[in-house]
């Protein structure tokens, strides 16, 4: 059977193929640890969970209107408004299975072949591919890990044509876990207002911060900004909704309603109870607290691991809960007769030989790299990384 042409322009989420990869070999026998995984261990909180539970029971499990239903709307506009002092319109809303079907929605909706559309790299693995099954061709700006993983905004300057369509920021970012300075996002603003250039602003992990930091959205810039902007969040990181999908976008009332059409013909409304139990969620963030506190510990804990090893460098991120490590010293060397080329080959080689499961840096465009989740016990963290030593212990040149 001959496939569609597209499908030879992009590739399948390496987060999930690497996860899926573990999930198999462990239902065979193996006791391999999957740091893989964009997703909180934490269980659900239970008003949530009870709050869908109270939707089904009270027969809220017929069809909504395509964008989500009135009640979650309103949820959404005032949650915005409390915490970024910043004001939608019910028509400029829309809620989809999960941010990165928002995404998806976004990209469908705005690129056309031949726009081209900046990605800061090291980036989320789906944004490039999603720019690609739009047609759109993916311009990817450097962001170094001797500066924080901070966007360079020269090498954005120059990456910038008549071409340009949009701009996608992620901050807090997967897979770096940097958090964005105010003085980045409000240059990377400037720039797009300046150059008409939309601004797709993913937010999702913004609840997930250490040290004090704390995120800008470029929609808090101004009128000016707030137009050019699409704001993209949802439930799965913060309250731990991960298989509930759930997401949501905030924009212009006619890139809203373009988006509404797509999913009207795709997916058509999100799942109804979870759309009550989502109105519950964002009632009541007190449950976050501790969590955040349980992640900063684990993360202080791989981050002094990693860093404990020759040939390996970890920054120490401030928001979502990975961490990105610079594994060029290990490039060359061998174990067990076996050479670690990549990133890949080191991967494939510690989920065989250390029984753990990173995700390769190139996969995110940062080759030499591994991905890190610390969204798994303390337990699990230092057994992990028990393992990776005594894998590192063997390495020879």
């Amino acid at each position: 059977m001959k496939l569609a042409r597209r499908m030879d322009s992009f590739e399948e989420s390496a987060t999930m193929e690497i996860g899926g990869k573990i999930t198999r070999l462990n239902a065979q026998g193996r006791d391999i640890i999957s740091f893989a995984a964009g997703e909180p261990d934490f269980d659900t909180p239970d008003f949530i969970k009870q709050a869908a539970v109270n939707a089904i029971n009270k027969g809220f499990n017929k069809y909504t209107p395509v964008a989500g239903n009135d009640a979650i709307k309103t949820a959404i506009i005032e949650f915005t408004q409390k915490t970024l002092g910043v004001t939608y319109a019910k028509n400029e809303v829309i809620v989809s299975l999960g941010a990165k079907h928002s995404l998806y929605n976004i990209s469908q909706a705005l690129f056309d072949e031949w726009d081209e559309v900046i990605i800061f790299s090291p980036y989320w693995v789906s944004y490039p591919n999603q720019v690609l099954l739009a047609g759109a061709k993916p311009v990817f700006v450097n962001c170094d890990a001797k500066n924080g993983f901070m966007p360079d905004i020269d090498d954005l300057k120059k990456k910038i044509t008549p071409a340009t369509k949009a701009i996608i920021l992620n901050s807090p970012c997967n897979p770096t876990g940097a958090v964005y300075s105010n003085e980045i996002i409000r240059k990377i603003a400037e720039i797009a207002v300046e150059d008409d250039i939309i601004l797709i602003s993913d937010e999702i992990y913004d609840a997930i911060v250490y040290d004090g930091a704390r995120p800008l959205s470029p929609v808090q810039l101004g009128d000016d900004v707030k137009k050019q902007t699409i704001l993209v969040n949802g439930f799965s990181k913060t309250f731990s909704m991960t298989g509930w999908r759930l997401g949501y976008s905030l924009a212009s009332a006619d890139v809203t309603t373009a988006m509404v059409k797509i999913q009207s013909q795709s997916t058509s409304n999100p799942v109804t109870p979870m759309q009550y139990a989502a109105v519950e969620a964002l009632k009541d963030l007190s449950f976050l607290a501790p969590r955040l506190e349980e992640f900063r510990k684990r993360r202080d804990v791989i981050v002094k691991a990693l860093n404990s090893l020759d040939g390996v460098k970890c920054t120490t991120p401030t928001g979502a809960f990975y961490v990105f490590p610079d594994f060029s010293g290990w490039i060359g060397k061998k174990i067990d007769g076996e050479e670690i080329k990549d990133s890949a080959s080191l991967a494939n080689l510690l989920i065989e030989k250390a029984e753990i499961g990173p995700v390769p840096g190139a996969a995110f465009g940062a080759e030499n790299h591994l991905r890190f989740s610390y969204a798994l016990s303390e337990k699990q963290i230092t057994e992990g990384m028990r393992r990776l030593s005594a894998f590192a212990a063997k390495l020879t040149d």
